[in-house]
């Protein structure tokens, strides 16, 4: 089938069309014609403000298969996926069992075939995610492990991340981590301030995140190698995360893109679907957020895509799981709250999560693989529960209205519009 899209803005560096409103054909799932002439095709998309970018990728995200799919699984998790806009999702490896052999990545990438994202599996740094023995991360990374983690369950012991940071070296992988001593934060709830206070919610405090960049960034500055934070939280973890890249430390972080569109004080008090981890934190965190995603401090933006069902959110507040959905949201919710450009919001959804996976980044150019996300990111939308394409529907941001729409995607010769 062809595919014209007609006058497009491309947003893509790497091609001497870059910011240029052109006529793209796709033919047979790939680029066949880009310049200002009209083109026949089966299928016209025409849309005013249409842009163009090389397909977005998501560094975070939780998929339920195998062992959780009443939560979420491939079919669902890949059409959530495409209608994020992203071509590319990085699967958690905390499913039942964990992703921690050849045939459980090969699984995954064999499952990936037929849908319109491709699935990235990471595996487990360690055995079963429980941060004591090293799995054989050099049969995984030949497998096609993209990168490696314990997923949802932060690293805590030092001498297992600085062993993990000199065995990756021999294949010069990369590690990621999510900060938290999880002993300070045992129990808690939400951010650990005043609203915490008012409540009478126990605290997730700051310093459970600080302590542990300061401690991964003293390891990393000891052994070398290449370590990525995953959904960072707060201005002092920013900082020294900045410190880190001056003195040229191989160190790269994300943040959710909903991190700083709500504060503790702004959450609606009790609603299960505003708990996530790390908990929405102070406006100053926030405001450190949004000047490291400007200065670069700040890499990548992610979904955090966790769903849950209903029984595990339907609770008390202090008894209900963590997490919401956003693969569905997450460049509406960050065009929204973070007054980043958008060749700003291309590069933290598109390029660096590339760059960090040492992945090729599809380039916007005749002749080419069609890898490509179509959006508007001035339009203005509301998602309801009803057109959600996941299985499971714990998000604040439903009945919002957002900006930034997401139009389609052609990944794998499979055109997917919304």
């Amino acid at each position: 089938m062809k595919v014209l899209l007609r006058a497009a803005t491309i947003y893509n560096p790497q091609s001497k069309f870059h910011l240029q409103q052109q006529n793209i054909l796709i033919d047979k799932g790939f680029i066949a014609y880009i310049g200002p002439d009209e083109q026949e095709a089966d299928k016209v998309i025409a849309a005013e403000g249409l842009c163009v970018s090389a397909g977005w990728v998501d560094l975070h995200a939780f998929v339920g298969e195998p062992g959780l799919e009443f939560k979420e699984d491939f079919e669902t998790v890949a059409a959530a996926a495409a209608a994020g806009g992203f071509t590319g999702i990085v699967c958690l490896p905390n499913t039942e069992p964990v992703v921690q052999t050849k045939g459980a990545v090969n699984f995954i990438r064999n499952r990936s075939q037929q849908l319109p994202v491709t699935l990235l599996p990471t595996a487990a740094i360690t055995v079963d995610a429980h941060g004591k023995d090293l799995t054989e991360m050099i049969d995984l990374q030949q497998a096609g492990a993209v990168a490696f983690t314990d997923g949802t369950n932060p690293l805590q012991g030092a001498d297992v991340l600085l062993k993990a940071l000199q065995y990756v070296q021999m294949f010069d992988g990369l590690l990621m981590n999510r900060p938290e001593h999880t002993r300070l934060t045992e129990n808690g709830q939400m951010h650990e301030g005043e609203a915490s206070t008012r409540l009478g919610l126990k605290g997730i405090p700051s310093l459970a995140e600080e302590v542990m960049v300061t401690r991964d960034l003293q390891l990393l500055r000891y052994t070398g190698g290449r370590l990525h934070f995953s959904l960072i939280s707060t201005a002092p973890a920013i900082e020294a995360i900045r410190q880190a890249k001056a003195e040229g430390l191989q160190v790269t972080c994300d943040v959710a893109s909903y991190q700083a569109a709500v504060t503790d004080e702004t959450i609606v008090p009790f609603d299960t679907n505003y708990k996530v981890t790390p908990p929405f934190r102070s406006e100053v965190d926030a405001d450190a957020i949004k000047k490291g995603l400007q200065d670069g401090t700040i890499d990548a933006l992610v979904s955090a895509h966790m769903p849950q069902d209903v029984e595990a959110k339907k609770l008390e507040f202090d008894l209900a799981d963590f997490g919401i959905i956003n693969l569905e949201t997450a460049f509406a919710v960050a065009c929204t709250t973070l007054a980043l450009s958008t060749e700003q919001l291309v590069e933290k959804f598109s390029t660096n999560p590339r760059r960090i996976l040492r992945l090729e980044e599809p380039r916007i150019e005749e002749g080419q693989l069609a890898n490509l996300t179509l959006f508007n990111p001035s339009q203005t939308w509301v998602p309801t529960a009803e057109e959600s394409k996941s299985k499971s529907k714990n998000s604040p941001f439903l009945g919002q209205e957002l900006k930034g729409r997401v139009l389609g995607t052609i990944h794998k010769g499979q055109v997917v519009l919304h």
